[in-house]
């Protein structure tokens, strides 16, 4: 039996998304069938709209909450009416195995390929892909656990392990560096310095924990850093991916001195095109390097902490969320106002209620 529902296609390269019916079959074994509550817009999914070699027809977005539907015979830690989080992070995979098996939908008479994706009202979605969620918490605002927190906080949380007193750069203050900084807060870090061109996304940095701002349209925001902190931060974070960023980020951390103390960390976060030349001065001072996806976690354990770091207080998701629409049908505004730098924080789309 097949449920008709409806999605947001990128059906064509440098048009619009088109929100148009697509057919999803019943469950697979490890597979289930969820109604979506809401999403979140991620700039990630502006990397793949603009991607010329990216396949299509495609279905986009990778965090949000919804109910299931049905459940597939194999699927064991979510049950038919429970509530989800989705992630684009696999919750738990077993060992040997990389990803997550796809799933596919139907549009237009053709069967189609599909990973993890919530820009629509229903989704198929493998089993590995949702995580279970309490029903006393809401189902908007925690839309964006799947991808911005576990990104940002779990940059701070796990790839990086900030602890207590270390001091922090955020280079970008938008939907995962808003979250960056509320883990540096998490963490205990001081001082969390928030790095933006727009002074709206710094006043809003402070608000979510940031103890300064550096507006980079202004000054050198490697040599403010070091002035702040007397010579770099114990982590410097980038949140942009673009090369200038980045290399800002790497020229923010502080030295070291070999055989006595190891330097700063830059965290690449960010995701950005073409490749990044590494400042000659960089190693010279001890200094590191580490990427971060997803937080460099399992999101069945994580997750769940998050939602009680929320209920507790202490991840403030309403303060994440700047921009709401209530239907489908304004995905494509939602992606024009992400493009043209008017969200500050993240934005999303509530489908329907509990």
């Amino acid at each position: 039996m097949t449920l008709k529902t409806r999605a947001a296609v990128f059906a064509k390269h440098g048009e619009p998304l088109l929100v148009d019916e697509i057919e999803l079959d019943d469950p697979g074994p490890s597979e289930v069938l969820v109604k979506l509550f809401a999403t979140g817009i991620c700039h990630s999914q502006l990397h793949q709209i603009h991607n010329p070699l990216a396949a299509v027809p495609m279905l986009l977005g990778h965090e949000g909450t919804g109910v299931v539907l049905k459940a597939g015979s194999a699927v064991k830690h979510v049950r038919e009416g429970e509530r989800v989080m989705i992630q684009f992070v696999p919750r738990d995979l077993p060992e040997g195995q990389d990803t997550a098996d796809r799933t596919s939908f139907t549009w237009r008479g053709e069967k189609h390929p599909a990973g993890v994706y919530t820009w629509a009202e229903h989704a198929l979605l493998n089993e590995q892909m949702v995580v279970a969620m309490p029903n006393d918490v809401p189902t908007d605002v925690t839309a964006i656990i799947g991808c911005a927190v576990i990104t940002g906080v779990g940059a701070v949380l796990y790839s990086a392990n900030v602890q207590a007193g270390q001091s922090v750069a955020v280079f970008g203050v938008g939907g995962v560096g808003t979250n960056i900084i509320a883990g540096a807060k998490i963490a205990g870090a001081d001082p969390i310095i928030a790095v933006d061109l727009q002074e709206g996304k710094l006043g809003y940095a402070k608000e979510i924990g940031a103890t300064h701002t550096v507006n980079a349209a202004d000054v050198d925001a490697p040599e403010a850093i070091k002035e702040l902190t007397g010579g770099g931060v114990d982590f410097a974070f980038d949140a942009i991916g673009v090369e200038a960023v980045v290399r800002q980020s790497l020229m923010s951390v502080k030295a070291g001195a070999t055989g006595v103390r190891r330097g700063g960390t830059a965290v690449i976060v960010g995701i950005g095109q073409g490749d990044v030349t590494l400042p000659r001065m960089f190693p010279g001072g001890e200094r590191s390097i580490i990427g971060s996806i997803g937080g460099s976690e399992r999101p069945q354990i994580t997750m769940p902490r998050y939602v009680e770091l929320y209920k507790e207080g202490k991840l403030p998701l309403e303060k994440f969320i700047s921009k709401r629409y209530d239907n489908l049908d304004q995905i494509n505004e939602g992606v024009r106002a992400l493009e043209q730098g008017e969200i500050e924080g993240r934005s999303i789309i509530v489908y329907a209620k509990p």
